[in-house]
Order: C-alpha cells, then structure tokens, then sequence
C-alpha cells in the first residue's frame, strides 16, 4: 500500500472517529462525558489537520519528482 492510501484511510478513520464523538457528547446527560467527548472531537480535528499536512506534503513531493524526471 502506498503512503497517500495509508493517508487516506487515516483521514477516513479519524472523521469517523470524531463524527462518533461528537454524536456522543451530543447525546449523553453526563456533563463532565460531554466535555470529555467535546475534547476528543477537537483532538481528532488536529489528527486531520496534520495528516491532511502530510498527505499535502506527499503530493508536493511526488508531483516534484515527476517534474524532475
């Protein structure tokens, strides 16, 4: 498996994870578990922006190499 379908399939697996989340939090009566799941949501929203960061850089790198060939 290449480095963007592993990617890829991270920044699926995180989105899920924090629609689960979210759903969570939304749904339960315990305040201090909403804000748990609150916080969690927002941590999977750095996971996204940093493998989304990296699968940018991927793509730069690969795209200059085949320029370079």
């Amino acid at each position: 498996m290449t480095v963007k379908k592993d990617l890829e399939k991270a920044i699926a697996a995180a989105e899920s994870a924090k629609g689960t989340y979210a759903t969570f939090a939304t749904s339960t009566d315990d305040p201090s578990a909403q804000t748990m799941f609150e916080q969690m949501a927002q941590d999977m929203d750095r996971h996204l922006a940093q493998i989304n960061s990296r699968l940018s850089t991927t793509a730069e790198n690969k795209l200059n190499n085949q320029q370079q060939s």
